[in-house]
């Protein structure tokens, strides 16, 4: 029999987090974060990292376990998550996945394999250079001449994926596009339960202003400025999240504090709107649109539930 996997996933500051400990406490659960930034120490405010006190006591795997010098990208979140699977179903607790990185949780639940495509350092970092060089657009551009699909899936600023993209092109002679889409069709190993959150799009955005302007209130920027006295620079994939660039730079006198704050709120509410985009592209998903519960948490919660007894999660 397939085992169970439940996942509650959705655009930033919808409340995956919260609906992810409620359900893991009512029935036994342990929680996988599917977050490429709050597996990061040190990087607590700017990732929106759960605290101790919001588990209440709920185990979380992928939470503050790597240094920030260290890199993070799916194939290792891919290998991570699955030891932390084992170790749910050891217990014989289900495990919560919970995040907004859409091709994290894809990579996990269908098991897409990375192993294909040989890495090409030299290409790789004469790609790089070139990066460095005519700047993230243009080499998005040479990615859109040998595989427009994948252009349509990342975006030009994530440097790192598109050097992956051309270097897989340029390895195989295939578009990554086609190995992923080939990938995707696989049936998961898991009986799966797949929810995603979201909300009316100007509250949603309304939630993330106002999470980041807690965020300053927080400390953020003494935060940034700790790393940074730690020797952490933007030469770190780690300091290239969302909110930790942008001080950064302001703390490097390239900005204003003002404007740091403005691109943060900006920049987040399009990475919102890119995640909503990812996962309209998934199959088997369940929406909750939070509005159609009135904000009801229990409600929310109970629907959840349902859904998991219709796939035999629960009992």
């Amino acid at each position: 029999m397939k085992k169970p996997l439940v996942i509650v996933a959705g655009p930033t500051a919808t409340g995956k987090s919260k609906y992810s400990v409620l359900f893991s406490k009512r029935h036994n659960g342990a929680v996988i974060s599917a977050d490429s930034m709050q597996v990061y120490k040190y990087m607590d405010i700017g990732s929106a990292k759960i605290t101790k006190e919001e588990m209440q006591g709920v185990p979380h795997y992928l939470v503050d376990v790597l240094e920030p010098k260290e890199e993070f990208h799916v194939a290792r979140f891919q290998s991570m998550a699955k030891d932390a699977l084992r170790d749910i179903y050891e217990k014989n607790q289900i495990p919560v996945v919970c995040g907004g990185t859409g091709f994290y949780i894809q990579a996990l639940l269908y098991g897409i394999d990375f192993s294909s495509g040989e890495e090409n350092n030299n290409l790789r970092q004469e790609l790089q250079c070139f990066a460095d060089e005519h700047g993230a657009h243009a080499l998005f551009e040479r990615l859109r001449a040998v595989d427009p699909k994948s252009c349509e899936l990342i975006h030009e600023n994530n440097v790192k994926r598109v050097i992956r993209a051309i270097e897989y092109y340029e390895t195989t002679g295939k578009p990554i596009s086609l190995h992923n889409a080939r990938e995707k069709e696989k049936e998961s190993e898991y009986n799966f339960a797949f929810f995603v959150l979201n909300d009316d799009r100007q509250k949603l955005y309304d939630g993330i202003d106002r999470r980041v302007d807690e965020m300053v209130e927080m400390g953020l920027f003494d935060e940034v400025k700790r790393l940074k006295e730690m020797g952490y620079s933007k030469d770190y994939v780690s300091m290239q999240g969302l909110g930790y660039k942008e001080v950064l730079d302001a703390l490097n006198g390239d900005i204003t504090f003002e404007e740091a704050v403005y691109r943060i709120k900006r920049d987040t509410r399009h990475f919102a709107k890119r995640q909503i985009t990812w996962f309209k592209r998934e199959k088997d998903v369940v929406w909750i649109d939070k509005s159609q519960f009135e904000y009801n948490d229990e409600r929310i919660l109970s629907f959840i539930e349902e859904e998991c007894k219709k796939r035999n999660i629960l009992c």
